[in-house]
């Protein structure tokens, strides 16, 4: 076993090692950015946030049964920025475009048309607007529940399993105002009243927290890009 993929295991349960390890592959990150977009980037730029994240995400996800992680996570990375760069050039040429023309059942991509039509109607309102501008924004959201926008790697579900579970927490919140309000003000997730209603695993809820809070907090803000990565959560006709 290859000492880099031993740490990538390691990494993704422990969040020191896990923070030790982006700073240790801060270059390999950036390499396979280049590779990806054959341009250079930096940190303070966009794509370096989505390779960020790529990164992150490839940790949590890596199985080391299926071979290297550099790999894996360079595979990860590459679609990630490709994504972004195909979302960015929809939200570009939809700013100066009437949500009436999604109207029709024609789609042009995998974008449910419900969503297209709100991120259109967000990014026409603030066409300069970036995904470093919205990560920031919705950091200080965050820090207001006592985490960051960079723990989300840490308790993001892995499975389909525990990624269909969070989902029906957010919509569960997001269908009754009151717990909704109840979370702004305490700045806590209600767990009993969840698992209740729900049905889920008080445990799942408690490792999740971060995750739901961070998905219901996107999901109801103006945060168009950010909320293309949650878009799994919407229902249909939401």
């Amino acid at each position: 076993m290859r000492t880099i993929d031993e740490k990538a295991v390691l990494a993704a349960n422990d969040d020191l090692l896990f923070s030790d390890f982006v700073q240790e592959q801060k270059y390999f990150i950036l390499s396979c950015s280049y590779r990806a977009l054959k341009k250079y980037i930096n940190e303070n730029d966009d794509e370096w946030s989505i390779a960020l994240m790529a990164f992150s995400s490839a940790v949590k996800s890596y199985d080391i049964e299926k071979g290297s992680f550099f790999s894996y996570a360079e595979m990860i990375i590459k679609q990630k920025l490709i994504d972004f760069y195909r979302t960015t050039k929809k939200f570009n040429s939809e700013v100066s475009v009437s949500p009436s023309v999604f109207e029709s059942n024609y789609d042009d991509d995998e974008t449910p048309v419900e969503i297209k039509i709100e991120i259109n109607e967000k990014i026409a309102k603030q066409t300069d607007y970036t995904i470093t501008d919205e990560i920031e924004a919705i950091n200080k959201e965050f820090l207001k529940f006592r985490f960051t926008f960079y723990d989300l790697a840490n308790c993001s579900p892995k499975s389909q399993k525990t990624k269909e579970a969070c989902k029906t927490a957010v919509l569960f919140i997001l269908d009754n105002p009151i717990i909704r309000n109840e979370i702004y003000q305490t700045k806590q997730l209600p767990i009993k009243i969840i698992q209740k209603k729900t049905d889920l695993p008080r445990k799942l809820l408690e490792n999740h927290r971060k995750y739901i809070i961070a998905a219901l907090e996107i999901l109801s803000g103006e945060y168009p890009m950010l909320a293309q990565y949650m878009s799994f959560i919407r229902k249909d006709g939401i």
